[in-house]
């Protein structure tokens, strides 16, 4: 697990360089977007769908849009956090390397356009289908109070481990085939830390750079390894 804990130790001391700032800003501006858009589609639907049994007045249902938005960015930032980050994350990658392995990085390869975008919504579609299995394992132990987040946890955790690696991981991997060297104790061990980061305010907003940067670093001690 020291491999973790040193990785996670760079990407934070990373977060003032003004490439890693950049990429924060656009990505906090699309997250952001994305919930904005979705609490207006929910006021201009709802009277739609509630008119019919609702008499209330048009800033009510902006008000109740607002609120569902809020409680589902609860549920679902994961997601779209993510999905956003991947358009990114050649660059966070690119970042991390010019700082700390520039020898190295003149071996990689630039993801095209169509390979991000295909990349986040692999990635969004898996954090989906997951999640949604989940849901009825969580549902059953929902009693249990710390049953459902303990599901949630343990799934996201595998989810972004793979994701955030696989970032670091893509533009080395000499083939589709190859999967990341980076091990699945430590994928899982580096995804619970960021699911964890994520369950906190305003730091939820950097979680997913730390945890990208933080995969570049646990990509290359591997490599670096499997060199030597």
């Amino acid at each position: 697990m020291g491999n973790v804990a040193t990785a996670l130790a760079k990407a934070f001391g990373q977060l003032g360089d003004p490439a890693i700032l950049r990429i924060l800003a656009k990505s906090f501006a699309i997250t952001l977007g994305v919930f904005v858009s979705l609490a207006w589609a929910l006021s201009l639907s709802l009277p739609w769908l509630l008119g019919g049994y609702l008499d209330l007045e048009g800033d009510v249902y902006i008000v109740i849009g607002t609120l569902l938005a809020l409680t589902s960015a609860w549920f679902v930032f994961r997601i779209v956090a993510i999905a956003v980050l991947q358009f990114f994350a050649d660059e966070v990658v690119a970042a991390v390397e010019a700082r700390h392995y520039p020898h190295t990085a003149r071996h990689a390869r630039k993801l095209p356009f169509r390979e991000d975008l295909a990349n986040s919504l692999k990635g969004a579609g898996r954090a989906l289908g997951y999640n949604a299995l989940a849901l009825p394992i969580a549902l059953v132990l929902v009693f249990t109070a710390i049953g459902p987040a303990v599901i949630f946890l343990l799934v996201n955790a595998v989810l972004l481990g793979r994701e955030l690696t696989d970032m670091g991981w893509l533009r080395y991997r000499p083939d589709r085939a190859e999967t990341t060297p980076v091990r699945p104790v430590e994928r899982l061990a580096l995804g619970a830390a960021v699911a964890g980061l994520m369950l906190i305010p305003f730091i939820n907003l950097l979680a997913p750079i730390i945890g990208a940067a933080a995969g570049t670093h646990m990509v290359h001690s591997r490599m670096k390894n499997a060199q030597s």
